[in-house]
C-alpha cells in the first residue's frame, strides 16, 4: 500500500485537527468586536454605586468647564462690543453729523458772503473757514474709524475729493464777485450744486450708516444668545451639584459633603456676580440709548434741517428770481423742523428763536417778491436774522453736547466689571471643578 493511500482519510470519517495550539482554521470566520462597547460600559456604570459617582463627576466637570468657557466668552463679547460702541460707533455718528453740519454751514455762509457783494464781511469769512475746517477735521477722524472697503470708507473718499473741489469753486466765486462780475453767481451755483447733490448726500449716507452701526452695537453689546446659554449652563451646574449631594446623602448617610458644598457656594456666587454685572450693563446701555445716542441723533437731525433752511434762504436770493427749487426745499425743511423741535431736550428759547427766524424769513421773501432785493439781502444777512439763527443753533449745540456727555457717562458705567467677569468666571468654574472632583473622589476611595 502506498503512503498516499494510507494517509487518505476513510470516507465519512472526520480528519483530526492537527493544528498547533493557539492557531485557527484558515476557513474560520474572524470574530469582530461587538459595537457599542463604550455605551455598554456607560450603561453598566449606572448599575453600581461607584459607577454612578463616576458618571456624576463626569457631568459636573463637563458642566463646570463649559460654564467657565461660556462665561468668559460672554464677558469678553459684552465688554468688547460695549467698548466699540463707546469708542468707535457713537463717535463716528458724531463725526458724520459734524461733517454734514460743517458742509451745510459753509455753503450757507458762502452764499451769505456772496450776497454782501464786494469784499466779504470778515465775520462771514471767518465763519465759512471755521465750518469748512470743522468738516475736514471730522472727515479725517471718521476715516480712521472706518474699515477699508466698507460703504462708509467709500463715502469718505468721495467727500475728501469733493471738499477740495468745492473749496476751489467757492474761492473762485468770491474772487470774481469782488471784481463785480456777474459770472461769480455761476461759480457759486456750481459750488452749491456740488455740495448739495454730492457732498451732503454722501455725508448723510455716512450719518445713516453710523446710526445703523450704533443700533447694531447695542444688540452686540447685550449678546442675548451668550447670556441665555450662560444662564442655562449655570442652572444646570447648580442642579447637578444639588442632585449629587442629595444622592450622596441618601447612599452614604452623611448630611454634607464639604467640597461639594463649597462648589455649590462658588457656583451661586458665580451666578450672582454674573447677574449683577450683566444687569448693570443692560441698565446703563438702555440709558445710554434713551438719554444719549437717540436724542443726540434727533438733535443732529434738527441742526441739519435748520442749516438747510438758512442755506435755502441765501441761495434763493443769490439766484435772483431763479431760486424756486431752493424756496421749495426751504418749505420742506421747515415742515420737518416744526416736528423735530418738539425734542424734550430743546429749550423753549430754541423754539422761540426758530419762530423769530421764520418771521424774519417771511419778511425777506416779501421784500424780494416786491422787487426790493437790496432790502431783502440786508435783512437776510443782518444782525436781527443772524442773532435769531445763531441763538437757535447755539441752543441745539448745547443740547447735543449734553446728550453726548450723557452717552459717554452711561457707556463708561455699562462697561464696569465686564473685564473682571471675563477672567473671574472661568477661574471660579475651574475651582468648582476641583472641589467637585475632590468631593466625589473621597467617596470613590471608600469602594476600594
Amino acid at each position: 500500500m502506498s503512503t498516499a493511500l494510507a494517509a487518505r482519510p476513510q470516507p465519512g470519517r472526520q480528519q483530526p485537527d492537527t493544528r498547533l495550539p493557539g492557531t485557527q482554521r484558515p476557513d474560520a470566520q474572524v470574530l469582530r468586536p461587538e459595537r457599542g462597547g463604550l455605551f455598554r460600559r456607560l450603561r453598566a456604570l449606572r448599575h453600581t454605586s461607584p459607577g454612578r459617582l463616576q458618571l456624576a463627576l463626569a457631568a459636573l466637570l463637563t458642566l463646570g468647564l463649559l460654564t467657565g468657557l461660556v462665561g468668559g466668552l460672554t464677558g469678553y463679547s459684552a465688554g468688547s462690543a460695549t467698548s466699540d460702541l463707546g469708542n468707535r460707533a457713537q463717535p463716528l455718528l458724531v463725526e458724520a453729523e459734524a461733517i454734514y453740519s460743517g458742509l451745510a454751514e459753509a455753503d450757507t455762509t458762502a452764499a451769505q458772503a456772496f450776497l454782501a457783494g464786494g469784499l466779504e464781511p470778515a465775520a462771514l469769512t471767518r465763519r465759512y473757514d471755521d465750518a469748512l475746517t470743522r468738516a475736514t477735521t471730522a472727515l479725517a477722524s471718521a476715516a480712521r474709524r472706518t474699515p477699508e472697503g466698507s460703504p462708509a470708507a467709500a463715502s469718505i473718499e468721495v467727500l475728501a475729493n469733493g471738499v477740495a473741489r468745492y473749496a476751489a469753486l467757492v474761492a473762485t466765486a468770491r474772487a470774481v464777485n469782488r471784481q463785480g462780475l456777474p459770472v461769480g453767481a455761476s461759480y457759486l451755483s456750481s459750488a452749491s450744486a456740488l455740495n448739495r447733490d454730492v457732498l451732503l448726500p454722501q455725508a448723510q449716507a455716512l450719518f445713516r450708516g453710523a446710526q445703523d452701526e450704533v443700533a447694531g452695537g447695542y444688540d452686540d453689546a447685550t449678546g442675548a444668545g451668550w447670556r441665555l446659554l450662560l444662564t442655562v449652563l449655570v442652572a444646570g451646574l447648580l442642579a447637578a451639584l444639588l442632585l449629587t449631594q442629595a444622592h450622596l446623602s441618601l447612599t452614604t448617610k452623611r448630611t454634607f459633603n464639604v467640597p461639594l458644598v463649597g462648589a455649590t457656594v462658588l457656583t451661586a456666587l458665580l451666578a450672582l456676580g454674573s447677574l449683577i454685572v450683566l444687569s448693570n450693563q443692560s441698565t446703563h446701555l438702555n440709558r445710554a440709548g434713551t438719554t444719549g445716542s437717540q436724542p443726540a441723533s434727533a438733535l443732529a437731525e434738527v441742526r441739519i434741517l435748520v442749516l438747510r433752511e438758512r442755506g435755502d434762504e441765501a441761495l434763493t436770493l443769490a439766484a435772483r428770481g431763479g431760486g424756486a427749487a431752493y424756496d421749495k426745499d426751504f418749505e420742506d425743511a421747515r415742515a420737518s423742523v416744526g416736528t423735530a423741535l418738539g425734542n424734550e431736550y430743546l429749550t423753549t428759547k430754541a423754539r422761540g428763536a426758530h419762530q423769530t427766524y421764520l418771521e424774519t424769513h417771511e419778511t425777506v421773501r416779501e421784500l424780494d417778491k416786491n422787487g426790493d432785493y437790496d432790502a431783502a439781502v440786508k435783512l437776510a444777512i443782518g444782525d436781527q436774522t443772524t442773532e435769531a439763527f445763531e441763538t437757535l443753533t447755539a441752543e441745539i449745540a448745547t443740547a447735543l453736547e449734553g446728550r453726548k456727555a450723557a452717552f459717554t457717562a452711561e457707556i463708561g458705567t455699562a462697561g464696569r466689571g465686564l473685564g473682571l467677569l471675563t477672567v473671574l468666571v472661568p477661574l471660579l468654574a475651574l475651582a468648582v471643578c476641583v472641589l467637585a472632583a475632590a468631593g466625589i473622589r473621597a467617596r470613590l476611595e471608600e469602594y476600594r
